[in-house]
């Protein structure tokens, strides 16, 4: 397991009791791959037993993406085996989130998209740039949200009502 010094696709600090988590792949949209997953898990993992921090904030570098989803470079070379392990692994991450003990607050600066969108749905609150757009696209291509989107979604919006 990595520790919060050997990052490579997060960048992790401290500020008082405040601990920020930055992905950090602004070129690929801040896009999730399995390294970043794990990324994450570290930090969230150091934030969640360190006595002294608070809360997080989390959010995505530059200025265009929150996480616009999952990396499809990566999607693109594995098995249907390999993304299983690899959804389940990033359910394992957002689950951390949503279960820290902490708040954790989203800092939504733009795309927040499949894995992006669920990430934000994890967190204790959502903050929104005015640019910021949500959604899960892959439904559209018949594929269900990996993170647990199909569950956070309803219970943050609630269901739909009938019709009057």
């Amino acid at each position: 397991m990595s520790s919060p010094n050997t990052l490579e696709n997060v960048l992790y600090e401290k500020k008082g009791a405040i601990a920020y988590v930055t992905l950090n792949r602004p070129k690929v949209l801040n896009a999730l791959n399995r390294r970043t997953w794990e990324d994450l898990r570290t930090a969230f993992e150091d934030a969640r037993d360190d006595a002294a921090v608070r809360g997080v904030i989390l959010t995505g570098a530059g200025d265009k993406a929150f996480i616009a989803g999952a990396d499809i470079n990566e999607l693109a070379r594995v098995t249907a085996i390999e993304a299983e392990e690899a959804s389940s692994f990033g359910q394992a991450v957002l689950n951390l989130i949503e279960n820290l003990g902490k708040p954790v607050i989203a800092a939504v600066n733009g795309f927040a998209l499949g894995g992006g969108c669920e990430t934000a749905m994890a967190c204790t609150l959502r903050i929104a740039a005015e640019h910021a757009k949500f959604g899960q696209p892959e439904v559209a291509l018949g594929i269900i949200p990996g993170g647990g989107g199909t569950q956070r979604l309803p219970r943050l919006v609630g269901k739909a009502g009938r019709c009057s």
